[in-house]
């Protein structure tokens, strides 16, 4: 098939790093004569027929910054069969060939649907989470990852000082990778993450083990989908006087934005430039992903059927090192 048009679609959660990969989508495509449109606000955009012809100069200048400058949406109406069909006609009016999305796992299910009604699509992974299966890391766990340790960090001084114990709780409903990774790299005294199931006892044990062996501060890094509230886990600490006074920190939304790390650029522009080339050669309903060094394609099919877990040995091996 000869492709003269091009969308690209941001969907679901934004992530640092998507900005860099809409710019090599659209400069890799146009380099070799291909149009592209960028459709506004996701799949709920695309309904509505929200799109405009981006040029190499309106991807300019947009490398370094968080988020995405297409702006995401969530779309309810895209999982109905009429929603489904609304958004086919709108592409083929606009003169749309193929479609790549950069979003999650939510986003690839929606890139999926598309594929099976006929429509050339190739999706991006981009999610802090790191949750989407078939690549080693998405778009914008990097970001996250440094923008959390650095809060982390910063605790850790006023956390010394005060001698207290700081429960920080990051993003995670359903995988706990950041939370994990973070309380590797941050010596964290205990993690708390959705899949492993956690008492107060325990929490109150590890912190005030902490301080019988003279440390000056504890920190307790928890995800948002854990067994336990961090707030309860705060109260329960507090009325056993475990030796340090807790303080709670929500990081919220944060982790979200920021500019896209070193890691995540180069990650983005490499899917970006994937994408296309997938693309253009007349692959469709695949995802672009990291293994090790190289970008590869993974059939969607397989994508939407799991879900990536960390990896469980991080956790063991935190257990060990926070003696």
């Amino acid at each position: 098939m000869k492709f003269r048009t091009i969308g690209v679609l941001t969907s679901g959660g934004d992530a640092p790093g998507i900005n860099p990969c809409i710019r090599a989508v659209v400069r890799s495509a146009i380099a070799q004569g291909v149009e592209v449109i960028g459709i506004q606000e996701g799949f709920d955009g695309l309904i509505r027929g929200e799109m405009s012809h981006l040029r190499v100069r309106d991807v300019s200048g947009i490398i370094h910054r968080g988020g995405t400058f297409l702006r995401t949406a969530r779309c309810p109406e895209f999982l109905n069969p009429k929603g489904q069909r609304q958004a086919l006609r709108e592409l083929n009016e606009a003169g749309i060939d193929g479609l790549v999305v950069i979003g999650g796992d939510g986003s690839m299910k929606g890139t999926h649907v598309l594929a099976e009604l006929g429509f050339p699509v190739v999706g991006a992974p981009a999610s802090i989470d790191n949750d989407v299966w078939g690549t080693d890391m998405s778009l914008g766990v990097d970001t996250a990852l440094n923008t959390i340790m650095h809060a982390v960090d910063k605790l850790r001084d006023t956390a010394s000082s005060h001698q207290r114990a700081f429960l920080v709780e990051t993003m995670g409903r359903g995988c706990g990778y950041l939370a994990l990774i973070v309380g590797v790299i941050c010596g964290a005294e205990i993690i708390l993450i959705p899949e492993v199931e956690a008492r107060l006892e325990q929490v109150s044990e590890a912190v005030e083990d902490a301080y019988a062996r003279g440390k000056t501060h504890a920190i307790i890094i928890a995800a948002e989908g854990a067994s336990l509230d961090v707030d309860e886990v705060a109260a329960h600490l507090n009325a056993h006087e475990v030796g340090f006074e807790t303080r709670v920190t929500i990081l919220g939304h944060v982790p979200r934005g920021g500019s896209p790390t070193a890691f995540d650029r180069m990650l983005a522009t490499r899917m970006g430039v994937k994408a296309v080339e997938a693309l253009l050669g007349g692959k469709t309903d695949v995802m672009v992903g990291l293994e090790g060094r190289e970008i590869i394609t993974i059939p969607l099919e397989e994508v939407i059927k799991s879900s990536r877990c960390p990896n469980m040995g991080f956790y063991e091996m935190a257990l060990i090192l926070a003696r």
